[in-house]
């Protein structure tokens, strides 16, 4: 007998994110110049650089931890209290040391066992990229051991967050294009269509260099941000890198291994990001990875739920645009806006992040099929996929996105391959479609920026452990697949389930004690390990 579930008691998790720290948080120097020569891609700098002695003091005062509201996701004070902060300095262009510099942005959360079980400093990139990780360690994250062994890290990546975060004035402009030329079937884009198309992204590049200096925006590069990091290993004071890289920190990791590989201890890179498709595909791939992680929603809720309206996850294809329509036809207003059936695929997309949703959408379009859509719990859930969606904290990180990604691939230049790309993802992921494809055309006419190696093997490092989730839906599968047959020396972790990302959220004991075990001694997990899924 399948039964009817909300989880209900899980509706205390929702609340904000990224709240900022507070007063006692670190200021950040960013001063740019333009000109300089490219260094190669394996180019670091030895002193004053190395050797830096980081000056730590605590993140927030009394007053600022009596003000945070941990029921709304303000963070958790009894840890924030525990966070140390401070500044990194390096050269913007490392080329040219004796020119500009960043100060990186810091925050630690110092070991707490016995001074013998110590292991050093675990770095930690939660990704994005344009994700501020030092806002995003107000909460616990990790392990006991691991807590107790490591001093654990954050750093904001230059671009990012507090380490002079982008913001370009014609972002609002880009999005207005975006809006103009996403609609319809984009084989009847025209010319100038594409012309257009192509001048907006000129345009919104030249606001990005204009808003940080020409320079920094082509430093900001992930080849940039591994040297960023072996400067920090240096301070931090060990002589090989243990880290934890989630979604795009994979790409920092990988890259870290590639290019200072005897600086290499131990890495777990957990939503793998494959480093050498240019971002059209990765997106056309990422469309096609939605479109899989609802498939396995859909099941989910036909095999646990009385009433679902799904008969199958294949079947859901064609009946999600039914139950898409139903909602479009009544359109609820929320936080005062209309909302549509199109805008509700886009909020559903933004739960496939998280696994723990998937008794939730379960539950909302089994209300939504048998219009029984007045209880609080629907309201709360739409009111919560609504804010996750279009709240003011939505594309907060977009420039800083765009400018890493950009800087990182090789893109076409042609309009006419973006469409194309689009296209791709009409017919692989009908339901979630090709529209956020097209934002990869800014990188069309991005400013040159150095890029770093793109399909790289680590060979000399030390084993890495991959990490992939079977349903993914933003770091496709496939990407922690290829990246494994890339990377000599990887081990690739399966978790069966969804989300996106899975390690370190005391969810699955078969991925979490193996891989801490890894980090705190070395031992690598077993080759092919899979992880069956893990249904809160």
């Amino acid at each position: 007998m399948r039964t009817r579930r909300w989880c209900t008691g899980a509706l205390g998790r929702f609340g904000g994110a990224g709240a900022v720290l507070g007063a006692g948080g670190l200021a950040v120097v960013l001063a740019v110049t333009t000109g300089s020569a490219r260094p190669p891609a394996d180019a670091y700098v030895p002193l004053p650089f190395y050797g830096q002695d980081i000056a730590w003091s605590p993140c927030f005062t009394q007053a600022e931890l009596d003000a945070v509201d941990a029921d709304a996701g303000g963070g958790t004070p009894p840890w924030m209290a525990q966070l140390e902060c401070g500044t990194l300095t390096v050269p913007v262009d490392y080329g040219s040391p004796d020119g500009e510099t960043v100060g990186i942005a810091l925050a630690r959360r110092p070991a707490h066992g016995p001074e013998s079980e110590r292991r050093g400093s675990l770095v930690v990139d939660f990704g994005g990229p344009g994700v501020s990780t030092v806002d995003g360690m107000r909460n616990p994250f990790l392990g006991e051991r691991v807590q107790a062994s490591f001093d654990l890290v954050g750093f904001d990546p230059r671009g990012v967050g507090r380490s002079g975060g982008l913001d370009c004035d014609g972002s609002r402009a880009w999005e207005r294009e975006l809006e103009r030329v996403a609609p319809g079937d984009p084989a009847a884009k025209t010319a100038a269509d594409l012309r257009g198309l192509g001048e907006a992204a000129e345009a919104y590049g030249h606001s990005c260099a204009e808003a940080v200096g020409g320079e920094f925006l082509s430093r900001m590069g992930t080849v940039n941000v591994v040297r960023d990091l072996d400067v920090l290993r240096d301070a931090l004071g060990d002589e090989g890198l243990t880290y934890v890289g989630y979604s795009y920190g994979t790409h920092v990791g990988a890259l870290y291994a590639d290019m200072f590989p005897d600086r290499t201890r131990a890495l777990v890179l957990d939503g793998v990001v494959d480093t050498a498709p240019s971002n059209a595909r990765l997106a056309v791939e990422v469309q096609e990875a939605f479109q899989d992680s609802w498939e396995m929603v859909a099941e989910h809720c036909a095999r646990t739920v009385e009433g679902c309206p799904f008969t199958s996850g294949r079947a859901a294809v064609k009946e999600t645009p039914a139950l898409l329509e139903r909602f479009d036809r009544d359109r609820p207003t929320v936080r005062g806006r209309t909302v549509t059936g199109e805008m509700l695929a886009e909020m559903v997309a933004t739960q496939l992040y998280d696994e723990w949703t998937w008794d939730y959408l379960a539950g909302f379009f089994t209300d939504l099929a048998e219009g029984d859509t007045g209880s609080e719990t629907y309201r709360r859930y739409l009111e919560y996929m609504y804010d996750r969606a279009f709240g003011e904290e939505a594309d907060e990180d977009a420039d800083a996105y765009t400018a890493v990604m950009c800087a990182d691939r090789d893109d076409p230049e042609d309009l006419s391959a973006y469409r194309e790309a689009v296209e791709a993802a009409e017919l692989r992921a009908p339901l979630f479609g090709g529209a956020p494809v097209w934002a990869t055309a800014s990188c069309a006419r991005w400013p040159l920026a150095e890029t770093g190696a793109q399909e790289f093997t680590a060979s000399a490092a030390p084993p890495i452990v991959l990490v992939g989730n079977a349903g993914d839906p933003a770091t496709p599968y496939r990407w922690a697949q290829r990246m494994h047959a890339r990377l000599t020396t990887s081990v690739l972790v399966t978790y069966e389930g969804g989300g996106h990302t899975v390690y370190g959220r005391g969810k699955s004991a078969c991925v979490d004690d193996p891989l801490d075990e890894y980090l705190i001694s070395g031992k690598v997990p077993e080759h092919g390990l899979t992880c069956p899924q893990v249904l809160a």
